[in-house]
């Protein structure tokens, strides 16, 4: 459902009030193709923006002062603070996301001469994996680009978002979901190199298929998750290796390398962990390649065979998730489907024929629902533009 952008600037008037010229801004959620948790390990990742996402509407003040409104927490009210005030905060709640980026602005330089009245409104569901944080980060880093007149690259931007993530809230995020935001480009993934931020577009064309997400409802905070646990894992894998090749990231390995090196990894976990980054890189690699010779069939069983080793070698999956992903495997026209995002829960990603659609739909939400007792939500997803001013 499209968002009415004017009735967002109405209720900014009816909170904040009519002086000024507040200006409209929007930036999307992302759903990660193919590459999961190789972001943070120096490998590829394959992520697009979405249409959906949050929108941003700012207007300076005269004064150090912060009002920060979100029509999705309204019963928290007009939250007051001030560029004097950027600390994380357990009581800020939702805040903490937008200060994080003024603190960063502020370390980096970028002083904040004036405080803001900021309205937000954000159409990606809570909890699902599609990148809710990194579009509120990324929204309010161009937000303050634009209404003070900085210098700054949207690639910066999006290492702003990363770096506010990782320092302000605790969350020891790779680059790829504040980089697809910032960067996305309309019916295209990002094939992007983490280790040094190379990056090219690839046309997503599925002229017989559609990306459906399914939300399997079962809500995640990864700030208390155990992704900060994988990470720790992956980086003392890392380490063992670099006892006996030389490399910088997992990322550096392939498969035959990795098997040839494996056995310097003496925690079972941790290579487990290791295995899942090297391999996932290159089904990564191998999945750009097939879908640039529409090769729909080979990037569908990668799709599914990143699944497998998020399930059984990363453990990031869950019963929710594996479940739909299994559904969804069984059903004629499902070309691929595994869980997409941190984990723990929110969402699968899934390339459906087109004939196939209403029997994917009704099938596992009555079979999902059946076996849980949750009803899963589904969204038939279109890639969009990263983040960019809107006109009100």
């Amino acid at each position: 459902m499209a968002v009415n952008v004017s009735e967002l600037k109405t209720k900014f008037v009816e909170i904040f009030g009519s002086e000024g010229t507040p200006k409209a801004y929007f930036a999307p959620g992302r759903v990660n193709l193919i590459g999961e948790h190789t972001d943070y390990n120096g490998g590829h990742v394959f992520p697009c923006a979405l249409t959906i996402g949050t929108y941003g509407i700012i207007r300076p003040r005269e004064d150090r002062k912060l009002r920060l409104f979100s029509v999705n927490f309204s019963n928290m009210g007009v939250v007051e603070s001030s560029l004097d005030d950027l600390i994380p905060a357990e009581s800020a709640g939702w805040t903490n996301y937008p200060k994080g980026i003024m603190w960063t602005f502020e370390k980096r330089g970028y002083h904040l001469e004036k405080g803001m009245d900021i309205l937000f409104y954000g159409d990606i569901p809570s909890g699902s994996g599609l990148s809710s944080s990194a579009s509120l980060e990324v929204l309010t880093g161009l937000m303050l680009r634009d209404t003070f007149g900085f210098h700054i690259s949207m690639v910066d931007l999006a290492l702003i978002g990363q770096y506010s993530e990782n320092n302000f809230n605790g969350m020891n995020c790779g680059i790829m979901d504040q980089f697809a935001s910032a960067m996305g480009k309309k019916d295209c993934a990002i094939f992007l190199d983490t280790s040094n931020l190379n990056y090219e577009y690839a046309p997503v064309k599925l002229p017989e298929a559609r990306i459906i997400i399914t939300n399997s409802n079962v809500k995640h905070s990864l700030v208390s998750s155990a992704y900060n646990d994988r990470r720790n894992e992956s980086e003392a894998a890392l380490k063992a290796l670099q006892t006996v090749v030389t490399i910088k990231t997992l990322g550096d390995l392939t498969e035959e390398q990795f098997e040839q090196y494996k056995d310097a990894i003496k925690d079972p976990i941790c290579q487990k962990r290791a295995k899942h980054a090297v391999y996932e890189n290159q089904r990564t690699i191998h999945a750009v390649e097939a879908l640039k010779t529409n090769d729909i069939e080979t990037f569908g069983k990668l799709i599914n065979a990143s699944h497998v080793s998020l399930r059984d070698d990363y453990e990031t999956s869950c019963t929710e998730t594996d479940i739909l992903a299994e559904l969804a495997w069984n059903i004629p026209g499902v070309l691929g489907s595994r869980i997409t995002g941190g984990g723990f829960g929110g969402c699968t990603v899934s390339i459906v024929k087109k004939d196939s659609v209403d029997l994917f739909i009704q099938t596992i939400g009555k079979a999902y629902r059946d076996k849980t007792g949750i009803q899963a939500e589904f969204y038939v997803v279109d890639i969009g533009d990263g983040a960019h001013a809107l006109n009100i």
